[in-house]
């Protein structure tokens, strides 16, 4: 019997309109250890479908799909009742809304073997996480007298306090404490410390999940803030807002998170 902290073996779900971008992914994935593929879908119907009948751990979705594309499935679904998500798409746009929708990761096609591997880890990484925590509740509970718990008990949550770089040749890190915002680099980030600029291998998404709120404010989708940086909120003739750092620096405001800023920065 598989033990209780044991990876679990992760179910697995590839929704694409096209045969060959399809079988890639089956491809992929029959490489991989401990996975069991669980189901295809062609189309976005077929998607919710097998979503809420199969419940798989993980989704490959492609996003442009004829009838419902990637993002009404999870419109549809409900991010918050979604497995983990990997967005396939060919168009960066439609990539960057798709972690407006908390997706794991995306594939922009044409995608090579390393940045599938590199989207594939992540996922599963998440999803061992969370299944080890949902069992390690479950013991806590019993050894305490009571039942496992319909829902995980949250432990204190452990935020970010370094990031390692590569600069010239060699691995730097970073305190969180000296970064003073983060912009998005392609499937990448870019760390601003004071001058100094820091590639990472990291989405600005993930990056955004792993660091504090109550000292970093994402405040568009391809950039995040130290907050106690912000010196000012402008608003300009456009209508658009921007934030300005102590220093000078002035990075957008995304319009779906401009009340979130606001309230945040007490200029609701």
């Amino acid at each position: 019997m598989r033990s209780a902290l044991e990876p679990k073996r992760l179910r697995v779900l590839v929704v694409d309109d096209e045969p060959p971008g399809m079988k890639r992914l089956v491809r992929l994935l029959a490489e991989e250890p401990n996975v069991e593929l669980v189901g295809t879908a062609e189309n976005g119907a077929e998607a919710i479908e097998a979503i809420r009948s199969l419940r798989p751990d993980l989704v490959f979705l492609d996003i442009q799909m004829p009838g419902r594309t990637g993002l009404e499935v999870v419109q549809e679904i409900g991010p918050e009742r979604m497995p983990a998500t990997i967005f396939v798409t060919a168009y960066d746009q439609h990539a960057l809304r798709a972690f407006d929708l908390a997706a794991v990761d995306y594939l922009v096609k044409p995608y090579d073997d390393e940045r599938f591997e590199q989207a594939f880890r992540r996922a599963r990484r998440m999803v061992e996480m969370e299944g080890r925590n949902r069992v390690l509740d479950d013991l806590v509970a019993v050894l305490q007298g009571g039942a496992p718990l319909s829902s995980p008990a949250k432990e204190p949550v452990r935020y970010l306090e370094r990031i390692a770089v590569q600069m010239k040749g060699k691995i730097t890190v970073v305190p969180v404490a000296q970064i003073d915002y983060i912009t998005a680099s392609g499937v990448y980030a870019e760390l601003h410390v004071g001058s100094q600029r820091h590639i990472v291998r990291e989405t600005i998404q993930s990056l955004e999940e792993q660091l504090d709120p109550d000292r970093f404010l994402r405040v568009h989708r391809s950039a995040i803030v130290r907050v106690e940086l912000v010196d000012a909120l402008f608003r300009a003739p456009s209508g658009d807002y921007e934030v300005q750092l102590k220093g000078g620096v002035r990075l957008r405001v995304g319009r779906s998170r401009r009340d979130i800023v606001q309230r945040r920065l007490g200029r609701g």
